[in-house]
């Protein structure tokens, strides 16, 4: 687990913040990720004891992956350090939200809404995310959604999955780990606004 986790969960504990489950809580939490600077692949990868290493992805689960796109020579652009809910198994691969194509106020705005389908209120590893297309697709309040949907090839991820705690979603969810190649992040987001207009 990145260093960065420990930090920030630890000065919002001492300040009275519990992760994600009060929406002030929520709020602490995204503005503090804010202000940390790039953070690069190889220190999320450094492990601090835990098992956050996995080689495969749980559907409503967070995760945080190293990937190179197949067909990158097409493609306009493409995150090569996905932050995803995978949703479904497909042939090959898998289907998640990679919340990285959208801008952070966007970003806050869909995560808000994806915690009305956690299948608890725990915030602990027994805490998922239930919903596929159709369900995203069916409510305004989703409609964010849209540019985030990717399919990913197994023999595309070029890493371990690092399992992002759900105490620590919205902490993973601010911190620039975005790694687009092709566009900048300024060109990514302003495309997804787009689709979602």
């Amino acid at each position: 687990m990145a260093q960065v986790f420990t930090d920030l969960l630890t000065q919002g504990i001492r300040q009275g913040k519990i992760p994600a489950r009060e929406q002030e809580a929520r709020n602490w939490y995204r503005e503090k990720a804010k202000d940390y600077g790039r953070v690069s692949e190889r220190s999320m990868f450094r492990q601090d004891g835990d098992n956050r290493l996995v080689s495969r992805p749980v559907n409503g689960s967070m995760y945080m992956f190293s990937y190179f796109a197949k067909h990158r020579e097409t493609l306009p652009y493409f995150d090569q350090f996905p932050l995803i809910f995978p949703y479904k198994r497909v042939p090959g691969g898998f289907m998640g939200i990679n919340l990285h194509y959208l801008p952070h106020t966007l970003r806050a705005q869909l995560m808000d809404a994806l915690y009305d389908v956690a299948n608890n209120k725990k915030y602990d590893e027994t805490t998922k995310l239930k919903f596929n297309y159709k369900v995203l697709d069916g409510a305004a309040k989703y409609k964010a959604f849209k540019p985030c949907i990717k399919h990913y090839l197994n023999s595309q991820v070029k890493s371990r999955f690092i399992y992002v705690y759900p105490s620590e979603w919205d902490l993973a969810l601010f911190l620039p780990t975005e790694n687009f190649t092709g566009a900048s992040k300024r060109k990514v987001w302003a495309d997804s606004r787009k689709m979602i207009t």
